[in-house]
């Protein structure tokens, strides 16, 4: 059974009081009454709350799929989504690893042509089965990416509906293609569940069957801690407890920056876990910042704007850092596994404890009204393109070897007086105080490649500046963390990075290429961040390689 330590320090009294307060608050949840949160429509959003019990109960259609997958010889499973639809399975194909006898398992949830390009190099075509998640099937990127797969198995000369499967809610647009073309499957979602908090549904357990996972296991442990959940005994109510504490020390001790770190097997969580808290809190000017994957370092390099949630499975060995910033004063919260088939428990015990701290916050936890600005943008951006045969990306403001700034009209007076790359960095993120955070948005492929010189630079700018660090993928974030950085406080320092494909690859429909797209989503959002008065500029590389490596060095010049 899953266990939750906390050591709260200061916020410890605090969170006592909120308690006893919310023995007669917390019925309402299970209740599903809105009047929990905002009174707005909440109670429209609560079919995660019993769709363990529904799921168990229709354990044998997954059981059927899992054996067909098996049965037909798929060599390669891609799960083709966006944040909530694609993250929760992404995470327990990690965390479990390849299982013996089941296909490998991908998840694409990137426009990058360098990231599709890379993956398609690494799948038989002929021998591969693509699960499309998509709620509403109006998304974007799980259309072209559908597209763009169908199209590739069309010319290989197959069959190329039978490789598919669609889980997607009743009546939506992607039900209507699926019967269209022939899917082998079409799997139906529950209108009453965000994507966010759907990784329990058929979003999350599709995929699951697909991989070899043991979803008859991953549900009985699930229910467990919906038991668990449903306690008014708050003290003894996990879900309950890591929300009032998550919601009582940011409203009260300003601790909003939620720190996450875990043992190598659940590293992971991490992502799944961020767009859960960002997208679901952050919003009209208030909301929790998710920072995941940040090392965790000397108590002196952080400020008093921070909780600590380290995850960890039996016999892992704690870091010693953990410790130490326990005894330095700060929150740190242990939340400890048996064995990852509890991952179904923390799951839901985190849908729990963040739907009881939107309440704290006095939000709505189910909506996210700056993705849909982002989505806005770009769609206006893509139209442009199909007009005109161009994006209109504006004149850099400054040029220097390989690399182009950019930047509003607010923006561009911080880094007027800039005649080098390092000037501009020591300029923008000079401006971070205590509680603010800073934000690596790269609209590249998501790689290891990539991601070791984001964090090198998080790491560099967290131990000189002491504040929180996020490093982030474009266009994943904009369906996550993204909601917070443009809806939440504006506390966020960002950098986004560009840069042109190494080969762009064309859309099955129209004149685009997924770098266009790409590039219009990473412009879209740039401007919202600069319509929210956020502090941001952006860096476009002609090499995405040397780029980083440039930017490594003038970071390290800026910051010296």
């Amino acid at each position: 059974m899953i266990s939750v330590e906390t050591a709260l320090a200061d916020g410890a009294a605090d969170v006592a009081a909120a308690v006893a307060a919310w023995r007669a608050k917390f019925p309402k949840l299970w209740a599903k009454d809105k009047s929990l949160w905002t009174g707005a429509d909440e109670d429209k959003w609560l079919g995660w709350l019993d769709i363990v019990a529904r799921e168990e109960r229709d354990l044998p259609s997954l059981l059927a799929f899992a054996n067909e997958v098996k049965r037909e010889g798929w060599r390669d499973v891609v799960l083709i989504g966006m944040g909530g639809s694609s993250l929760g399975s992404e995470v327990l194909a990690q965390c479990f690893g390849h299982q013996t006898g089941a296909p490998n398992f991908y998840a694409l949830d990137s426009t990058s042509p360098d990231q599709i390009d890379t993956l398609e190099a690494k799948l038989d075509l002929k021998r591969t089965i693509f699960i499309v998640a998509s709620k509403s099937g109006s998304t974007l990127e799980p259309n072209i990416l559908k597209d763009h797969f169908h199209a590739r198995l069309t010319d290989a000369g197959v069959e190329a509906g039978r490789h598919f499967v669609a889980i997607t809610d009743p009546g939506s647009s992607m039900e209507k293609e699926a019967k269209e073309k022939g899917y082998a499957h079409i799997f139906y979602g529950e209108p009453t569940i965000g994507g966010r908090y759907s990784v329990l549904s058929r979003f999350g357990l599709v995929p699951a069957a697909a991989m070899g996972l043991d979803v008859a296991r991953l549900l009985k442990s699930a229910s467990e801690m919906v038991a668990r959940c449903k306690s008014d005994d708050i003290a003894n109510n996990p879900g309950a407890m890591l929300g009032l504490s998550l919601g009582v020390l940011a409203t009260k001790h300003g601790r909003d920056k939620i720190t996450i770190s875990a043992s190598p097997k659940l590293v992971s969580v991490g992502g799944w876990l961020e767009q859960l808290i960002a997208e679901s809190t952050g919003k009209i000017g208030k909301g929790l910042i998710p920072v995941d994957r940040e090392p965790l370092a000397d108590p002196s390099l952080y400020g008093k704007d921070r909780i600590f949630i380290h995850k960890s499975l039996s016999g892992d060995s704690e870091p010693p850092a953990l410790a130490a910033l326990e005894k330095a004063g700060q929150p740190v919260i242990r939340i400890k596994l048996q064995d990852v088939y509890e991952m179904g428990q923390l799951f839901f015990m985190s849908e729990i404890a963040v739907a009881v701290a939107g309440a704290v916050l006095g939000i709505n936890p189910f909506d996210q009204p700056d993705v849909e600005a982002s989505k806005v943008k770009s769609r206006d951006l893509t139209k442009q393109y199909e007009q005109s045969g161009k994006l209109p990306t504006g004149e850099p403001l400054r040029r220097f070897d390989g690399i182009s700034l950019y930047a509003d009209a607010k923006n561009a007076k911080t880094v007027a007086g800039c005649n080098t790359l390092a000037d501009c960095l020591k300029a923008h993120f000079g401006q971070a105080k205590p509680g603010d955070y800073i934000g690596l948005l790269a609209f590249i492929e998501q790689s290891k490649a990539h991601f070791e010189p984001l964090q090198t630079m998080r790491t560099q700018l967290r131990d000189k500046l002491k504040v929180a660090t996020c490093a982030e993928f474009g266009p994943r974030f904009l369906h996550s963390t993204g909601q917070a950085y443009k809806g939440g406080p504006n506390s966020g320092i960002f950098l986004t990075l560009t840069a042109e494909p190494k080969r762009d690859v064309k859309l099955a429909t129209g004149k685009m290429s997924f770098g266009v797209v790409q590039q219009a989503q990473a412009l879209g959002d740039f401007e919202v961040l600069n319509e929210r008065g956020r502090r941001a500029i952006r860096l476009h590389f002609d090499d995405v390689e040397r780029g980083l490596a440039d930017l490594g060095k003038a970071l390290n010049a800026a910051l010296a």
